[in-house]
Order: structure tokens, then sequence, then C-alpha cells
């Protein structure tokens, strides 16, 4: 299931018009998540779900909590999100049940997307909250399993106006689909990155947005992004060659 000609602009058409005809090339490692997601894999498992969510009563605008562990998870499911006409909210996994409950209170989300790991603590915030439904990335109890999504007839996904349309609700406030690629392309500024880079990716899922637009700069310039879990593990560099690498100060560097 492709991308529809309506997302032309927005995030999902700027990072996955390419996918299909890059193929099975990777496109995302993740090592913590122990996942090798391929071009093609990504945009169609992203795509199906998306239509899942819209199946089971997403709506355009709605906000959708996202409480993942890993670069992987928080990938596909903002961008799941984003293609069906959702705002997605990243959480970070260190907040407890309540502080939890009120941030999902405040953007008023009506869906929350987790993993395994978490979902202990995602369904005593949904509890304490307006989420209808907790969908996991993998089963976990009194959850609803995200691979079930992409079981459920395809429909249409939203058109969608780049310039207008949230893409990101942050504690610091709203970005637009326009807003998030105004960052990927201002940290691809020091590399320009290219189809032959490999970028070892050490940020965490949290509650921001800078590694959600690395990924997606990645993909969107066919090159290789390799997350590690919080740190540049043994032989991490020498063995995926990489080129170009995160800094802490929310910057790319290139070292090759």
């Amino acid at each position: 299931m492709k991308p529809t000609a309506s997302t032309t602009g927005t995030v999902i058409h700027e990072v996955f018009r390419r996918a299909y005809e890059r193929g099975d090339r990777p496109a995302l490692v993740d090592l913590r998540g122990g996942h090798v997601y391929g071009y093609r894999m990504l945009v169609n498992e992203v795509t199906r779900a998306a239509s899942g969510l819209v199946r089971r009563g997403a709506r355009r605008d709605q906000v959708v909590g996202v409480h993942v562990s890993t670069a992987g998870a928080q990938t596909l499911a903002v961008h799941t999100v984003l293609a069906a006409g959702g705002v997605a909210a990243p959480i970070d996994p260190a907040l407890g049940p309540e502080e939890m409950a009120a941030w999902l209170r405040a953007c008023d989300a009506r869906t929350l997307i987790t993993t395994p790991d978490l979902a202990e603590t995602a369904i005593l915030a949904a509890e304490e909250s307006w989420v209808r439904q907790v969908v996991s990335l993998g089963a976990a109890l009194d959850t609803i399993d995200f691979r079930s999504l992409l079981t459920l007839e395809p429909t249409a996904l939203p058109a969608l106006d780049a310039k207008r349309q949230d893409a990101l609700v942050l504690p610091g406030g709203r970005l637009s689909h326009a807003d998030l690629l105004a960052r990927m392309a201002e940290l691809d500024l020091p590399v320009r990155l290219g189809e032959s880079d490999v970028v070892l990716a050490t940020w965490l899922p949290d509650g921001g947005c800078d590694l959600l637009a690395l990924v997606g700069l990645g993909v969107s310039k066919g090159a290789l992004v390799v997350a590690s879990c919080g740190g540049d593990l043994p032989g991490t560099t020498y063995d995926f060659s990489v080129t170009v690498v995160t800094s802490s100060k929310g910057a790319l560097e290139r070292v090759r």
C-alpha cells in the first residue's frame, strides 16, 4: 500500500517518496530493539498500520501519545500516526504514570502507542486520562497488538495540508509538518547526507523531536541510520563503517 498523492509536501511524502525504488535496502538498524527495517518494508508497515488506525476510528488532528523505548518503535509509531492524519505526542519513557497521564490529558490524547516493556506504565496512565485504546508494538496485556492493524481492510488515508497540519505536540508547543521538515533540513546543513552515508544515532526517544527528525532525514536521503541505545557500542562505528554521528548538542558531525 503506497502513500497517496494527497500526502505531497508532508513529512510522509518527503521521507518515503523514494522508498519503493530503494526496495529492500536497509533504512534503519535498531540495535536496542533488534530489528532491521528495509525501505519498502518500513513504508508498507506505516501505510498499512495508518489505514488500520483509520479503520479503528482515528480522525484527522486527533492526538496519539507515543510512549516507546527504541528508535525503531518511535519511527514506526510516529509515521503511522502522521500518515493517518493524526498528531503524534512523543512521551519521555522516564515519566511515571501520574506525570504521563497529566500530559495525555493536557494534549487530549485518545490513543496511546507503546512497547511491551513500557506497557504497564502506559496502561496505568491511560486509566487516568481520556485514552480509549492502547496499542502495543508487541504482545502486552490489555493492549491492542500493532500487528493487528496491518490485517484490517485497507482504506483511504486523509489528504493533508503540510503547512497547516500539525505533526507533533511537544511540551513547548506544536510543530506542523513543514516545521518538522525544517528541523530535518537544519540537521542536514553541516553534513549533507547522501545515499552512501551511515549515521550512528545515539539519541534516545524522549519528549522531543530530534531523533524523529534525524531518522526521517536519513530515510529521506537514502542513508542508513544505525540507532544505538544511548551510546556508541564497542565496534559499532567500525562494523557499520559509520560516516556521520550525533553529538550531544543536538547536531550531526561528519567523521569521514
